[in-house]
């Protein structure tokens, strides 16, 4: 069995919403296709297969994924402004919801919720759990410029614990993107680097402290912050800097942190692998953005057992998110 914790769908009814946001980011058709586009920092065309759902599982059926968790990547409806961002989660919820309940055996769905305006966060998210049956909700590294670990989302992220409800943080273009605006390094590296900087908000910050129940995904291999955790954690412990609102050493924070296998590399994944544990490495493969058959290939050649290759490519999503 296999299941794809990372694919993505951009709606219609959400494209309508966001067209009407009145500051970047924004979307406009373009060429027979949607151009997304952050002011002059960086642009995205949708592709075909976000739209067409019979496309997306040909694509699970060519990779024997079994069951696929449904997202809007980017943007989220948190970076729209305030009386669109409600609207925009809602639009993509309800259509993510109309999709697992035409396909319940392959598809299931993380919530989009209005993280700029909390208290509707906080509904949108009990509505789609408990209304719609999804089984986690999106933060991105970013909420239209806040940082993640500020105390307006704090009662958010006690919610998500009380409804057990997982949160998936997601790349966003980074606030700091024009620095990096040349030769793609946004997308190349840029989010990457920025979840990183989030999740270790969030750690800093004390939200994991505080909220011992959070179960959060980072994806695409955990970011930069597996390969940093040595010196990071000799910031705090051996240092002392940033220790204040943390009770242990960043790396045991960690250990209750999942992540995704969105990282076409062998080498990466081993290492992924091993910095996590097989128990806390989810399968994921950003479809449509990537084909899922590179990822399949790679997991099939790690040098692992194949019972920790059933506990990437399904096991750990069943236990995580309460699905397959």
């Amino acid at each position: 069995m296999r299941i794809d914790c990372q694919s993505h769908v951009f709606p219609q009814e959400y494209i309508d919403v966001l067209a009407q946001n009145p500051v970047p980011p924004n979307i406009h058709q373009d060429t027979g296709s949607y151009l997304i586009t952050y002011g002059g920092v960086q642009s995205f065309r949708l592709l075909p297969e976000v739209y067409s759902v019979q496309q997306k599982l040909n694509a699970m059926d060519e990779s024997k994924i079994d069951i696929s968790l449904l997202s809007t990547n980017i943007p989220g409806p948190c970076m729209l402004v305030p009386e669109l961002s409600v609207a925009g989660a809602k639009s993509i919820n309800n259509f993510i919801a109309e999709l697992v309940h035409r396909h319940p055996d392959r598809l299931a769905g993380l919530a989009s919720i209005p993280w700029n305006v909390p208290e509707e966060a906080i509904r949108e998210m009990t509505r789609a759990k408990v209304e719609l049956g999804f089984c986690g909700a999106m933060l991105y590294s970013h909420i239209n410029g806040q940082s993640v670990d500020e105390s307006d989302f704090e009662p958010i992220y006690a919610h998500a614990v009380t409804l057990d409800m997982p949160i998936v943080l997601h790349p966003t273009v980074p606030t700091w993107g024009e620095k990096i605006m040349e030769y793609s390094m946004i997308p190349m590296m840029g989010f990457q680097v920025d979840t990183s900087f989030a999740l270790l908000r969030l750690i800093l910050g004390g939200i994991l402290e505080r909220n011992p129940g959070l179960r959060i995904v980072i994806p695409h291999a955990g970011g930069v912050l597996p390969y940093m955790m040595g010196r990071i954690d000799h910031q705090t412990e051996v240092l002392g800097r940033a220790r204040d609102k943390i009770t242990q050493p960043v790396s045991m924070y960690m250990k209750s942190v999942f992540l995704d296998t969105v990282s076409p590399s062998l080498q990466a994944l081993e290492y992924a692998c091993e910095f996590s544990g097989p128990d806390r490495l989810l399968f994921g493969s950003d479809h449509p953005w990537v084909s899922p058959k590179i990822f399949v290939d790679i997991i099939n050649e790690m040098k692992i057992s194949n019972v920790d290759k059933e506990k990437i490519y399904y096991q750990n999503a069943k236990s995580l998110f309460g699905i397959g």
